[in-house]
Formats: C-alpha cells, sequence, structure tokens
C-alpha cells in the first residue's frame, strides 16, 4: 500500500465532505457509516496490489524446487507472474 492506513480516515473525510457540498449525493445515512463504508472502499483498493503480491509469493513457493532446479531469477518470476495475474483480472495497481 503506497498511501500510509493513518490517511485513509482524512481521505474518507475530504471525500465525503467534497461529494456533499457539491451535492453530488444526498446522505440517506448517518455520516459515520457513510465514512465507515468510504474508508473500507479506499483500505480495499489499496490493499489490491498487496494481496496480489501474497498471492504471486505462494504461486512461486508452491513452485520453488522448479525455481531452483532450473535456476531461475526468483524476482523476474515473481514480475512476470504479477503481470500475467494483472492481465488475466484486469486490475489497475
Amino acid at each position: 500500500m503506497r498511501i500510509p492506513k493513518t490517511w485513509v480516515p482524512i481521505l474518507a473525510k475530504k471525500i465525503a465532505d467534497n461529494i456533499i457540498s457539491k451535492e453530488l449525493v444526498k446522505p440517506t445515512v448517518p455520516i459515520e457509516k457513510l465514512l465507515t463504508g468510504i474508508k473500507e472502499l479506499i483500505l480495499d483498493e489499496l490493499t489490491v496490489e498487496d494481496r496480489l503480491n501474497e498471492e504471486v509469493r505462494e504461486i512461486l513457493r508452491v513452485r520453488a524446487s522448479e525455481i531452483e532446479h532450473g535456476r531461475l531469477d526468483y524476482r523476474k518470476l515473481f514480475e512476470l507472474t504479477k503481470q500475467k495475474l494483472v492481465k488475466e483480472r484486469n486490475l489497475i495497481l
């Protein structure tokens, strides 16, 4: 995650204030519930790459013996595997 988690509540508040002040939405739920939802969405989006990296590590861990036997570059395989998954899943990082 490239943005510190401590910034998420601040970003959520700014987003909520901005869309409400511009009358882009009219909240039908309490502001705290709205802020909680925005925070969850931000955190989910920010952790996409972290979850993907963990999945790639697991894929390569399962194939560790093949990697060692073939004397393959782990870092290069990591990036290639990650790029393949990003493309297959249409992810935006």
